[in-house]
């Protein structure tokens, strides 16, 4: 299960950014292509947050589409999974534009009414 080791490096960036403060909630965008099942992402983190800065922190994961350029055709269109092929001709000649993400994008601490953001 991968997401317990990605689990591990986001509460490792939440402490990292927290400033001694509670982090109250962090902000993930994660691609489709990446392969990651949210609800295991979201156990993994309530059990590596134990004892941390981030413990009790809401988790809320945003899932980015896989964008892809067809170099064939020149479209662009959305896949879901695999295979990474043209949504209009079905060519696997593309260039992934989106979709392998997997960034903390926001950080909500104790006592801030906004996020920090981090890109």
């Amino acid at each position: 299960m991968h997401e317990l080791a990605l689990a591990e490096s986001v509460v490792k960036i939440a402490e990292e950014h927290a400033d001694g403060k509670r982090v109250t909630k962090v902000e993930l965008a994660v691609g489709a292509l990446r392969q990651v099942v949210p609800e295991a992402l979201a156990f993994g983190f309530e059990a590596v947050a134990v004892g941390t800065a981030a413990e009790g922190a809401v988790l809320e994961i945003d899932e980015v589409p896989a964008r892809l350029a067809c170099e064939a055709c020149g479209a662009e269109t959305e896949r879901s999974g695999f295979p990474l092929a043209c949504g209009r001709c079905g060519s696997l000649d593309v260039d992934v534009r989106s979709g392998e993400e997997l960034l903390v994008l926001a950080l909500e601490l104790e006592g801030e009414r906004d996020p920090e953001r981090r890109a």
